[in-house]
């Protein structure tokens, strides 16, 4: 069975283009916004979670401290997608337990790399 994925942005652009970029070899499941996300976290696992750091309503931020708080979820690999690079918010996303950050707009190979350092080739 295919790895399963959740990426998690409001943008709708940024959902199709990452979800374009890895579905031909993992399973992708999508989502506007990091509430979603917990909703959906309380029916199904994933083997990975991409996440915006900007968003409404809750942050990739404070989504990486509920996830890393939780011992169901603590093991989830999670890769921040953002629009700037912010030195701090990266220093502070690593001790948070962040696996990557990758810079919006989204280039699809560099974002399936990603994935596949911590998935594998599929």
């Amino acid at each position: 069975m295919q790895k399963l994925i959740f990426i998690v942005d409001d943008n709708d652009t940024n959902l199709v283009v990452a979800a374009s970029a890895l579905e031909s070899s993992y399973r992708v499941q999508t989502m506007p916004s990091a509430i979603a996300m917990f909703t959906l976290l309380k029916k199904q696992k994933p083997d990975l979670i991409i996440l915006d750091v900007e968003m409404p309503e809750m942050g990739g931020l404070d989504a990486l401290v509920a996830l890393k708080n939780n011992s169901e979820w603590i093991n989830i690999p999670v890769i921040f997608l953002t629009g700037w690079y912010d030195e701090g918010l990266v220093a502070d996303a690593l001790e948070l337990g962040i696996h990557e950050v990758v810079s919006k707009p989204i280039v699809p190979d560099v974002l399936l790399k990603c994935v596949q350092k911590y998935l594998g080739k599929a």
